[in-house]
């Protein structure tokens, strides 16, 4: 039998994706339009682009990073979950619910950007992640 927390990590795969379609179809017209090419740039890095971007072009790049930080703990813990034949029920709906709390995460981010919110989102989203390690350190101990 499948493991139901494998939906949610793909889930969060694809989102990731399309925050990186996102980013590319808003930072490149940005870029193009304050005269940077990209065939001309040597050694430049992200920071740099924050300086010569504007702000809501910035915002996509930074919720794609943020994509590839703490959601890589979230991608462990489930494979361990799902390894442990624990996968299913609660586990699956823990993650399911941290995949809704990082997707409402980005779209503040890439949208609006106020910070009250991305913070409460974040904190949210890590009891979810919290809640999923103490399962796997259940299952696996």
């Amino acid at each position: 039998m499948q493991s139901e927390i494998l939906r949610p990590m793909a889930a969060l795969v694809a989102w990731t994706l399309v925050m990186l379609v996102w980013m590319l179809a808003t930072r490149l017209p940005a870029m193009k339009a304050a005269g940077l090419r990209l065939g001309t740039l040597v050694g430049t890095k992200p920071s740099d682009a924050d300086r010569g971007l504007p702000p809501q072009a910035q915002w996509k790049a930074h919720n794609y990073n943020h994509l590839h930080e703490q959601p890589t703990l979230f991608y462990a813990i489930c494979t361990v979950i799902a390894l442990s034949g624990t996968g299913n029920g609660v586990n699956a709906a823990i993650a399911w619910a941290y995949v809704g709390l990082r997707v409402i995460h980005s779209l503040v981010q890439a949208t609006t950007n106020k910070v009250g919110p991305r913070f409460m989102l974040f904190i949210a989203s890590s009891l979810a992640l919290a809640a999923l390690t103490l399962h796997a350190v259940m299952a696996v101990f």
